[in-house]
């Protein structure tokens, strides 16, 4: 695991080393392990992390540099990384525009209209 990653974590939350380890039941002194990388947290541990921060497993391991949702669901949609930040904002755009719509792709102010 990453252990500047769990101290930029921590940190942002305020918390000491003791307060994490109380929260996901292991010591102060473990958590400064984990921290230092003299220890490796076992995997029912990582994933105790994952869901306390609200980070990905594959974040906290440094497989990823973004640190996506432990909660992200079917609704998340992955934007290709090789995007530039134009074509990104500019496929937003056009999800957002989606929104807009009925089921079957009407903008909503006309179904109102013809009812």
């Amino acid at each position: 695991m990453r252990g500047d990653r769990l101290t930029k974590l921590r940190q942002e939350r305020h918390l000491s080393q003791r307060e994490l380890g109380e929260i996901i039941l292991v010591s102060g002194y473990t958590i400064s392990a984990y921290e230092l990388g003299r220890s490796d947290p076992s995997d029912d541990i990582k994933v105790r992390l994952a869901e306390y921060f609200d980070v990905s497993v594959d974040y906290l391991i440094g497989l990823i540099d973004e640190p996506l949702s432990y909660r992200r669901d079917a609704n998340v949609v992955m934007l290709p990384r090789n995007l530039s930040e134009g074509q990104k904002e500019s496929l937003r755009a056009f999800l957002r525009s989606l929104e807009e719509q009925d089921w079957v792709g009407a903008p909503k102010e006309e179904v109102l209209a013809a009812t």
